[in-house]
């Protein structure tokens, strides 16, 4: 695997960033996970749109424009002759003082990694996961909005790590006010009396690429699509749920909280939404 930084290409074991990155000492920068299906990249030119918007939120300047972002992942797409992957874009504040003023930081670094991933196995998208609603809840919008994919995780992290102590691969992170935010790294969506519905964002969710999708599918097979604050009892009694993020793709959700969804299958609106999401997902991307 080779890995893109600043321009150059590097050996995975090659590949390396200063200790004093303010990336690595204070999670000072931003990233996009981004999807390359069939030689496509998915939604790409939306990818580095909402990179920009994150980099102004957080007032950090991107040493590319737009265009040059969009090719130089194309070019690590190929330079590691990849026609499905995983592509993991990282733009930190670069290497400053070790204090937290980032005015010492005057050399942002870009990287680009493609590789395989896979969240779950492949008997969890046919079975459907189970999960846990978490003690951790979701960052506040007003100290950082949810718009802006920071690399500091640590709470998605500190959620993931507490559903997993007690056995389970997922789980729901609640706002401050109780409602339904996201999972750990994937938007939550809900089937109810045919109709589909998934928090808003200003409830603490991420606007997911894979999310907006899957809103678009539903539409154009009928389906009346809704944002609304859910509560749990909302997914408890829903006749059916999943999940959805770029790594996950997505996923059915059939249990939570030692709760059933519906039957404690994967319903047929679920299955028919994977398959018009994967039937789109060639033709909304970038050509490497």
């Amino acid at each position: 695997m080779k890995v893109f930084i600043n321009g150059k290409f590097y050996e995975k074991e090659d590949a390396k960033v200063s200790v004093f990155d303010h990336g690595f000492l204070y999670g000072d920068g931003i990233f996009e996970g981004i999807r390359l299906y069939s030689g496509n990249v998915f939604k790409l030119d939306k990818h580095i749109d909402r990179l920009f918007r994150s980099a102004k939120a957080i007032m950090l300047e991107i040493p590319y424009t737009k265009e040059q972002m969009i090719e130089n992942v194309c070019a690590t797409c190929r330079e590691n002759k990849l026609s499905d992957a995983y592509i993991r874009l990282v733009v930190s504040r670069g290497m400053g003082a070790l204090g937290l003023s980032p005015l010492s930081c005057s050399n942002p670094q870009v990287i680009i990694i493609a590789d395989q991933i896979q969240l779950y196995s492949n008997e969890l998208y046919e079975k459907g996961l189970k999960a846990i609603t978490v003690p951790t809840r979701r960052n506040s919008s007003a100290a950082l909005p949810p718009m802006v994919k920071s690399l500091n995780y640590l709470n998605n992290i500190l959620a993931k790590i507490e559903a997993q102590n007690l056995g389970y691969q997922e789980c729901l992170l609640l706002n401050n006010e109780g409602y339904v935010a996201e999972c750990s790294g994937d938007n939550v969506f809900i089937v109810f009396e045919g109709k589909v519905y998934t928090p808003p964002t200003s409830c603490g969710s991420l606007s997911g690429m894979t999310r907006q999708t899957v809103m678009e599918v539903a539409r154009e097979m009928g389906y009346e699509m809704i944002e609304q604050p859910l509560t749990r009892y909302d997914i408890w009694t829903a006749d059916e749920c999943f999940l959805t993020g770029t790594a996950a793709k997505l996923i059915p959700l059939v249990e939570l909280d030692s709760r059933k969804i519906g039957d404690g299958k994967v319903g047929k609106t679920t299955k028919a939404l994977l398959e018009g999401f994967n039937k789109v997902v060639t033709e909304k991307g970038v050509r490497i």
